[in-house]
């Protein structure tokens, strides 16, 4: 056991009134157990002791002899020790807080009792106008004091993907994956920044949180195709552990039931992202280097690049401690909404309210529509689009008291309306956007609104599930995603490529650097590309384009690169 976790287990019993001497008394309620303390070290008692306390004797009332089984009985104790050092406070804290959430639960307690929502203010951008242009350089200036995060921890079986959701396509011209995009993003940020300062040498940091399931092929991905050019050593990676399942009420931990020596374990959730920043050490020694940002973003937006630099210089220039970017949302869009929430103390804090959670909010508050949306066509209340910028400094300080825990809550599935029994296991659970339910009042929480079209794509949803999807509202399937993607190119390529009286019958390709204007007239045409229909149930094609129903048949095209600045005119 790590010297952390023994003194964190001991001081943990020793505030739960528990001598750590006085011979095997203490196990007494537990005798399979106690028959088998001569295995335990000092460091397995401790947790043993604690584990007694906290009403979890059922985990040991299957164990035989001392003799039998003792390797597997040793490794249930090294599980209890990671599970305890990777929860802040302790595993004791999370079984405490998991009998108050379940309590809570249990008796239908309402979150936001007490609370009235009401549409907090905003910066609202304009793609192209004078203010998001001057808020754009603003943010790239502001870059090379930056670092990345993205929350990496899920894999792609929603979408009818085995694999990890960073190494699907983000668009199938180039195929490049949506890890590869943000690599060379951020490169890219980083150089147009560090342009803009004489002798710059940054290197933008990348870190990536990943999980037992991600973890050993996000390191293959970024090895076999190396780093897509990053340098090895700005790119940290962050591993979430899993926490205990809870199998009832009482908040009694779950044994896996494939495995009576083992607890079963679910995700957390990405709001583990703070404790493992906090833990690492890395936040200090970015603040040394004068970092100043911290940006978080998740794993399937092909589009969230578009925004992070007036975002960024939205964070600049308002002194935002926190600022949550956002996108006009349909009324009960299964997205979660920016929402002011009051309380009848006084307190006042700026989140995220979970979609399923908004609407009846509004209801019981004076609101008998509920989430509807406004003469504008959308809900009063902005999407939240998972994508934080947070102020380095404050973010540490508030981290020091909290050590990176965020506001949990627990979803039991219950057998019937008497919520006495699960219809499986359920664990706590935590979200990186809620990190802004801890901090103090004078904190300057802020979120930016920008147009669904340039900053918001994601790929969540299997085809079958995508077609269900009610009209009006989006897809986001991996399909929609990839269109959303051409269709904000060519809006954004309207300022550097002219398209004057062109025939084209065919495929054209023109690569130009940003500093060229290019003018495409004439006539072109060649075989071109072919759009082939593919069926999502067609197990003969690879599992990436079946979950998009299409993919290119790439038979003929022209390509044409302009790498010098200025005015070109292409005319064929």
């Amino acid at each position: 056991m790590a010297s952390g976790a023994v003194d964190a287990a001991a001081e943990g019993v020793a505030a739960l009134g528990i001598s750590a001497g006085g011979g095997d008394e203490w196990a007494k309620p537990s005798p399979p157990l106690r028959r088998n303390l001569r295995l335990l070290s000092d460091d397995q008692v401790e947790l043993a002791k604690m584990l007694l306390n906290q009403g979890q004797g059922h985990l040991f009332e299957h164990w035989p002899e001392l003799g039998v089984d003792d390797d597997k009985k040793r490794s249930f104790f090294d599980q209890v020790c990671r599970l305890h050092s990777s929860y802040p406070g302790g595993l004791a804290s999370y079984i405490q807080n998991a009998k108050k959430l379940l309590a809570d639960s249990k008796a239908g307690q309402n979150p936001y009792d007490g609370f009235m929502p009401s549409v907090p203010s905003r910066e609202v951008l304009t793609f192209g106008d004078d203010n998001f242009l001057s808020l754009e350089a603003t943010g790239v200036k502001e870059a090379r004091n930056a670092i990345f995060v993205l929350v990496a921890g899920g894999l792609g079986e929603r979408l009818g993907y085995k694999g990890i959701k960073v190494a699907l396509p983000r668009e199938t011209t180039t195929g490049k994956c949506f890890l590869q995009h943000y690599i060379e993003s951020i490169l890219a940020l980083q150089e147009a920044s560090c342009k803009l300062e004489v002798e710059c040498h940054t290197k933008i940091p990348f870190v990536i949180m990943t999980s037992d399931d991600t973890n050993a092929l996000t390191i293959k991905l970024l090895e076999s195709n190396p780093y897509f050019g990053m340098e090895p050593s700005q790119v940290k990676i962050l591993k979430q552990e899993k926490v205990a399942c809870l199998a009832d009420n009482d908040a009694r931990l779950a044994l896996d039931p494939n495995d009576k020596y083992k607890i079963q374990t679910k995700p957390h959730g990405h709001g583990d992202v703070h404790s493992l920043l906090y833990s690492s050490g890395l936040l200090e020694q970015w603040k040394s280097t004068g970092r100043k940002w911290v940006l978080f973003f998740q794993d399937t937006n092909g589009l969230l690049f578009n925004a992070i630099p007036s975002a960024l210089g939205v964070s600049a220039t308002k002194g935002y401690n926190v600022n949550s970017l956002a996108v006009p949302r349909k009324a009960k869009e299964a997205i979660g909404g920016i929402t002011k929430l009051t309380h009848v103390d006084g307190r006042t804090m700026v989140i995220n309210v979970e979609y399923n959670q908004l609407d009846p909010l509004l209801r019981a508050t004076g609101h008998p529509d509920g989430d509807a949306n406004s003469e504008t066509g959308y809900s009063p209340y902005p999407g939240n689009i998972n994508q934080l910028i947070l102020e380095l400094g404050p973010y540490i300080e508030e981290l020091k008291k909290t050590h990176g825990a965020i506001s949990e809550f627990v979803n039991p599935k219950y057998t019937d309306s008497t919520k006495t029994a699960f219809k499986s296991s359920t664990r706590l659970e935590c979200m990186m956007q809620d990190y802004p339910k801890t901090l103090p009042p004078t904190a300057k929480v802020g979120f930016t609104v920008m147009d669904t079209w340039l900053a918001y794509a994601p790929v969540k949803n299997n085809p079958e599930d995508a077609a269900k999807v009610p009209k009006g509202n989006p897809f986001h399937s991996a399909t929609s995603g990839e269109m959303a993607i051409y269709r904000a190119n060519s809006l954004i390529l309207r300022k550097n490529i002219i398209i004057d009286g062109l025939s084209l019958d065919g495929a054209l390709i023109v690569n130009s650097v940003d500093e060229a204007e290019v003018k495409v007239t004439g006539h072109v045409e060649n075989k071109g590309w072919t759009i082939r229909h593919v069926d999502h149930k067609d197990t003969s094609e690879k599992e990436e384009t079946r979950i998009r129903g299409f993919k290119f048949e790439k038979v003929e095209q022209l390509e044409v690169n302009y790498t010098e600045p200025g005015k070109h005119c292409l005319s064929s």
